[in-house]
């Protein structure tokens, strides 16, 4: 059985339906539930607890499986903290405090921008997340608008809801027992905006989180910069199941995850219906497992052979039926055998798999898996998967593999899946059930009044698509240039300078967005560059004391100085604005070095002189102003 590859999908004939759930972090100077800083800390932690996390029910009785999943791998996690971004609330040694109001405004200006419907009265949820990334074992979460809308391309996309939430604690490491968490963002202020899942294409998608990405930056209330922004999709296709992907960091990444899953989906259901048409039954995929380890007692396989050197063993598993299905392709770097793989991983706690589809290899050799055949009673149709490890971890590790075997007769199954940064997904754990959400019984409700509502309403943000209006208006900005100065980090930054100056927009414009991102390609540290330190570049421009071809050189030069001065930048490289005088003797120079070859050139003698005038004065005259003075000294020497 060969691979199957799609190059190509009609996704209104497979009924592709995808929600996204936009998470962002506010800008708030503290955190939701306690007044640490919201930064992240750079060296050694002040401070580390060991835990180990344990699920709870709810107050129905029920346990979360997605929980008692993460319980069942029995790791420890060691957190880190230190006094200026975290504290006894952080550490669940103190009850949280009240809800931020900041954060709160900044929630409520969102939702009015969406034009969702506040609720009357807050309340706080605890939402079971027991992976680690919070000390609790939940996430406080709340509601605090319902059934918004936002216009993309002519066409209206719901808003579910959206709600304020703790941001979990970053991840720093892992061991196979013990995790690794910074807890300095752990409670920062998170805004989660949810949209119904209606929308129909890829591109759609990462277009609704592009729009929705926008209106956030224009309220001036969200963090910038990687790592505080993320969509997690609820995808699905007709016949296939829904599945949460967590984590896509990147926006342009958006529209290729979807693909890549309705890609994975597909490939399911046809191997589904290849199971079915060699007629395997549910019931004759066993959990039999045999310790198969005399079979490789003399291995050349490094990995089967230091786990027998250990003392452990080699158990495997015969799936009836499925030679060749374990190879099969569903997307780029993912096959069934390595969703097996991972599911291996995470219930059985091993390094992995190897399974006969992929043998000879690895130091495997031909002789060694038909002695493993014989062995397992395996025929020409069959597959074997084996493990080396302790028993308790292979036999989970087995189980694991005949369930998705088992599932993979049936359906696609529903699981919440992360995302990585090449656009493909790998298995993460079980979705989430009923019981992840209980009260939070630690912080009062918060009662939001119909006149503050009233006040936020009449001082909103001005939407992006009258600020990209008014920037090719008023500042004769040409649309892709309004687009990328509107999408960037400088926003802000550009209308005070033009303000502020009389610098050329376009000018401001350009640099702020074409320069720094070039200047950044070639690997200058821009971001050392302050926006106060580039405010006073462009009055320096627009006040005439600086050419606008000094720019690039002056912000590579305080890139490597960071506490250095535009003025200590323009001193160094010798780059201050020439005087009227000094001008026209430098071009005197000029023309009386070159007077023989300027007649001969004639009409091209103009660029001749300025390219050698250009060479020698970049940085400190205008090219409007030297090449007026050239075209006047040129005609008086014809």
């Amino acid at each position: 059985m060969g691979e199957v590859r799609l190059t190509a999908i009609n996704y209104d004939k497979i009924g592709l339906k995808v929600g996204l759930e936009i998470h962002q972090q506010l800008n708030s100077e503290k955190k939701l539930f306690c007044n640490c800083k919201t930064e992240l800390f750079k060296g050694e932690p002040e401070t580390t607890f060991m835990r180990r996390l344990r699920p709870t029910q709810s107050e129905l009785g029920q346990i979360d499986p997605a929980a008692f999943f993460e319980f069942q791998k029995g790791i420890q996690v060691l957190y880190e903290g230190e006094k200026e971004t975290s504290c006894l609330v952080e550490m669940d040694e103190e009850p949280p405090h009240n809800l931020n109001p900041e954060a709160l405004k900044a929630a409520l200006t969102i939702s009015l921008m969406l034009n969702a419907e506040p609720i009357d009265e807050i309340q706080v949820m605890r939402k079971t997340v027991i992976d680690g990334s919070n000390t609790t074992g939940f996430q406080r979460t709340s509601i605090v608008a319902l059934d918004g809308e936002v216009e993309i391309l002519g066409k209206n996309v719901p808003i579910q809801h959206i709600g304020l939430e703790e941001d979990a604690a970053r991840k720093t490491g892992e061991t196979p027992q013990v995790l690794r968490y910074r807890i300095d963002r752990l409670c920062i202020p998170l805004i989660e905006i949810a949209t119904s899942p209606i929308i129909k294409t890829p591109q759609q998608a990462q277009e609704v989180a592009f729009a929705v990405g926008r209106i956030l930056r224009a309220t001036k209330m969200v963090k910038r910069g990687l790592g505080t922004i993320r969509q997690d999709l609820n995808i699905s296709i007709r016949d296939g199941a829904l599945v949460e992907i967590k984590g896509v960091q990147e926006l342009e990444l958006v529209s290729l995850v979807i693909e890549n899953e309705a890609q994975r989906q597909l490939n399911l259901l046809r191997i589904r219906e290849e199971l079915r048409r060699r007629n395997v039954k549910e019931n004759e995929i066993e959990d039999d497992f045999s310790d198969v380890t005399t079979v490789f007692t003399n291995t050349k396989c490094k990995v089967v052979q230091a786990a027998i050197k250990s003392g452990n063993k080699v158990y495997a598993v015969k799936l009836p039926k499925f030679a060749g299905l374990l190879k099969w392709e569903l997307i780029p770097n993912l096959r069934l055998g390595t969703e097996m793989a991972d599911r291996a991983h995470f219930w059985g706690r091993c390094g992995g798999i190897f399974h006969t589809d992929e043998m000879p290899a690895y130091g495997v050799t031909k002789e060694e898996v038909e002695s493993l055949k014989l062995v397992m009673d395996a025929k020409q149709e069959d597959a074997v998967v084996f493990v080396a490890d302790n028993k308790a971890n292979a036999v989970d590790a087995l189980k694991a593999v005949t369930l998705r075997a088992r599932e993979a007769l049936v359906k696609v199954p529903e699981e919440t899946r992360t995302a990585k940064p090449d656009g493909t997904t790998r298995y993460m754990r079980p979705r989430p059930g009923a019981a992840r959400m209980y009260p939070e019984t630690d912080i009062p409700p918060i009662q939001i009044s119909t006149k503050y509502l009233e006040n936020l309403s009449k001082n909103l943000p001005e939407l992006p698509e009258k600020k990209m209006r008014r920037l090719t208006r008023d500042y004769k900005l040409n649309k892709k240039l309004a687009s990328h100065i509107l999408d960037s980090e400088f926003i802000q930054l550009f209308e005070e300078i033009i303000s502020q100056s009389n610098v050329s927009p376009t000018f401001a414009a350009v640099v702020l967005t074409e320069t720094l991102k070039a200047l950044k390609r070639d690997n200058v540290e821009v971001d050392n560059v302050s926006n106060q330190k580039l405010s006073v570049l462009f009055h320096q421009v627009g006040a005439g004391k600086i050419a606008k071809e000094a720019t690039s050189d002056i912000i590579i030069w305080l890139s490597k100085h960071k506490e250095s001065k535009v003025a200590d930048a323009i001193k160094a490289l010798g780059l201050g604005m020439l005087s009227q005088t000094e001008l026209q003797k430098i071009i005197d120079n000029a023309v009386e070095r070159n007077r023989k070859l300027l007649v001969e050139r004639g009409d091209k003698a103009f660029g001749l002189l300025m390219g050698i005038l250009m060479k020698q004065l970049r940085g400190r005259v205008e090219a409007k102003r030297l090449s007026e003075i050239v075209k006047e000294k040129l005609n008086k020497l014809k």
